[in-house]
């Protein structure tokens, strides 16, 4: 079976977050292949930063409260702000073998102004995965997984409660039949949120549905991110973003993945360029019978505020 972590590549990574320069979809469970709706989901978007606070100058005070309103850009998944998450997902435990299931996720972001009063926000999700063979007689596979974009439409003005809705889709781009379901899928997403002092909170929602493409199995899936975050000094915050996912076409048994956790994370300008650093650990209170144990989730994401 092929190692796909590294040791001195987890190392490596743990060693950045702890050194103070480190800081939303959960792969499928599927022995035989990955279900994109499950792997294509962890993508905390982007709310539009004022000139001000968008700079770099400043300090004390000013340049704390310049990090949380960065921060909470970060976290606002239609926030009028471009960025590229670059997102991580080590997934442990996976089918008879105990395989480390590995999914990079390259998520650009970004936003369009339609008018004084709209903005739609894109996000492509493009899944490089690397799964070891998961049960004897299971092949591995490495490549491009299902890629999903998704397009929200949101008022350019909210108040309290910020929204956007549009349609998302995946397309069968797998380059390997283990690493996607070979079907066009099509449904609805929804996004909703608060800010509240320090607080963060709001949740990611959708449901495709298959409707063509080569694949035997129809897909009906459904996805739920809740997030939880609180802003503290110095652009450090705590986060949780959990990904619950179900597959109604699955057996009652084998249908929800349900992770419970959360970690940390932290705004870090290397020169003009901010970076949101983020490290989350999750167990997975239930799961399918081949599904992961647990998920440790790491992400690097560039902004580009204006």
């Amino acid at each position: 079976m092929p190692q796909i972590v590294p040791r001195h590549i987890g190392l490596t990574l743990l060693a950045v977050l702890a050194t103070g320069i480190s800081a939303q979809g959960q792969p499928a469970a599927d022995g035989r292949a990955l279900d994109s709706n499950q792997n294509t989901f962890y993508r905390p978007l982007t709310l539009a930063l004022a000139p001000d606070e968008a700079g770099g100058g400043g300090g004390g005070a000013e340049e704390g409260e310049n990090q949380e309103a960065l921060a909470k850009a970060a976290q606002n998944p239609v926030a009028k702000l471009i960025s590229v998450p670059f997102q991580n997902n080590f997934n442990f435990g996976v089918g008879p073998n105990n395989a480390v299931q590995y999914n990079l996720n390259i998520q650009p972001v970004i936003p369009i102004s339609l008018s004084e009063e709209w903005n739609l926000i894109t996000r492509t999700i493009m899944p490089i995965i690397n799964q070891p063979s998961p049960a004897p007689g299971v092949r591995s596979a490495f490549g491009l997984g299902d890629i999903n974009p998704t397009f929200f439409l949101s008022p350019a003005n909210s108040g309290k409660f910020i929204w956007g809705v549009g349609p998302t889709f995946t397309f069968p781009t797998a380059t390997d039949s283990m690493l996607g379901n070979g079907k066009w899928d099509a449904g609805p997403a929804a996004v909703g949120l608060t800010m509240q002092g320090h607080w963060v909170v709001g949740a990611l929602a959708n449901q495709q549905w298959s409707f063509a493409g080569w694949g035997n199995h129809a897909v009906s899936a459904f996805l739920v991110q809740p997030f939880v975050n609180y802003n503290l000094p110095h652009g450090w915050y705590l986060v949780s973003s959990p990904i619950i996912t179900a597959d109604w076409k699955a057996d009652s048994g084998d249908r929800w993945t349900v992770p419970v956790g959360g970690g940390i994370g932290k705004i870090q300008r290397f020169g003009k360029l901010p970076l949101n650093l983020q490290l989350q650990a999750f167990y997975n209170a239930v799961t399918p019978d081949s599904g992961p144990d647990w998920q440790l989730r790491f992400q690097v994401q560039f902004l580009f505020p204006k």
